[in-house]
């Protein structure tokens, strides 16, 4: 009899909340629903939808328009990246966030940031090794980890008040459970995102500080999730992202090109951390994805070398920031006009979680069959999620009137 492993077979990896809706929402499920797939508006997708860089683009074009680049892209580069794509990253890192001593050592370039992250549970976790992670936080977190290992422990520090529907409300209290965790059950990493995926929070400067400084002192390495870093909503860009791995030894940093150039499918990733993680790493990489995808990396180093000197790249990323706070304000305009409910103001990514006061999988369920409007349950991404969906403007940045017309729809369904 043909078996395949206890990880896949077993039910330690399910599918995500996120991937259950999306299968909810297939044309072909919407038909069996008797409703129209034009007339669906979905709130779902984990995705920005701005433009790309014209100048990225044309960089594709040039590769593609020249036989011999183009056969030259097809070959490999080395297993931690390409030295000048890195040589790029690292002057992005510092003209456009602050980071002053990164360089291309500190990073290692992956398929993409789901890819390098897995990359680093193996190259930080033992079988008996414990991970911290926040509740609520991104839902396929839990599932790499379990698939990476079926038993590893996973902690989930509560990080939401479900009574006052907030967000990291004390701070210090929070540090303290950290550090009676840290204590008791000895964990070698604390995974968190921030702007957060679902909340759109994000952690203070201050708790970024402490908790670097508490993980530390116990040995605790912290691995920060920088998805969302190019929307931030604050006046001033946050300090915790001109932080630097040469400065705090635990800190890695997950990077990729999805979220602020639209390279979604495009896909490149890459860690910053000190140069005895990149070279734990780059053992990893060489059995996981061998080298990371050279026209990717030829394109996007071709770009910034002129675009990080024209300050072009400045501008572009500061418009989509401006772009995505006008939806974001948007959305929290329309929740509080048509739906009525709790939900936390976004500080950063494309994200907020509204309080719908039931089973957050039943209301989801229920607005998709009666008015074709797709939510994603909260439960996924904790247990202090399951009265809550999350909302996500990102795909319909660019459709301000979409986001009106679902939040009303809404609205006249809860009304009856």
């Amino acid at each position: 009899m043909l078996r395949l492993s206890k990880i896949v077979s077993g039910d330690s990896v399910k599918q995500s909340p996120i991937r259950k809706i999306m299968e909810m929402a297939d044309p072909k499920n919407i038909a069996r629903m008797g409703l129209n797939q034009k007339d669906i508006i979905s709130f779902a997708g984990g995705w920005v939808n701005h433009d790309a860089p014209e100048g990225l683009r044309r960089e594709y074009q040039k590769i593609a328009n020249d036989k011999d680049l183009f056969h030259k892209n097809g070959g490999y580069t080395a297993t931690e990246g390409d030295f000048e794509f890195r040589t790029m990253i690292a002057e992005m890192e510092k003209k456009i966030y602050g980071i002053r001593d990164l360089t291309p050592d500190n990073i290692i370039v992956g398929q993409s940031s789901t890819q390098v992250l897995f990359s680093l549970f193996i190259a930080l976790l033992d079988a008996d090794d414990k991970i911290v992670i926040f509740d609520p936080t991104y839902a396929n977190y839990i599932e790499q980890l379990h698939a990476f290992r079926k038993n590893i422990k996973v902690i989930s520090l509560n990080v939401f008040n479900k009574g006052s529907w907030t967000y990291m409300q004390d701070e210090d209290e929070i540090l303290k459970s950290l550090k009676k965790v840290i204590l008791k059950d000895k964990p070698k990493a604390i995974l968190v995102c921030s702007p957060d995926n679902p909340t759109g929070q994000m952690l203070s400067d201050r708790f970024v500080e402490k908790m670097l400084n508490v993980c530390l002192k116990y040995g605790v390495f912290v691995l920060i999730d920088n998805a969302y870093k190019a929307q931030y909503y604050t006046i001033k860009r946050p300090k915790q992202f001109s932080l630097s791995p040469n400065d705090h030894e635990n800190l890695i940093m997950i990077n990729s090109n999805s979220k602020w150039c639209r390279g979604l499918g495009r896909r490149l990733g890459w860690v910053e951390a000190n140069k005895k993680i990149i070279s734990a790493l780059k053992t990893v990489q060489q059995t996981v994805v061998l080298c990371p995808d050279t026209m990717h990396q030829t394109a996007m180093t071709n770009y910034l070398k002129y675009n990080l000197k024209n300050g072009s790249l400045k501008a572009y990323l500061e418009d989509n920031r401006n772009k995505y706070k006008l939806a974001s304000e948007f959305t929290s305009k329309c929740i509080e006009k048509y739906l009525q409910m709790r939900y936390l103001k976004p500080q950063g990514g494309l994200y907020t979680v509204v309080d719908v006061k039931m089973d957050g999988d039943k209301f989801v369920q229920n607005v998709l069959k009666n008015v074709g409007v797709i939510f994603v349950p909260g439960s996924g991404f904790g247990k202090s999620l399951t009265n809550g969906i999350r909302i996500s403007f990102g795909p319909l940045v660019n459709n301000l009137g979409k986001i009106e017309e679902g939040f009303l729809r809404v609205k006249k369904f809860l009304e009856k």
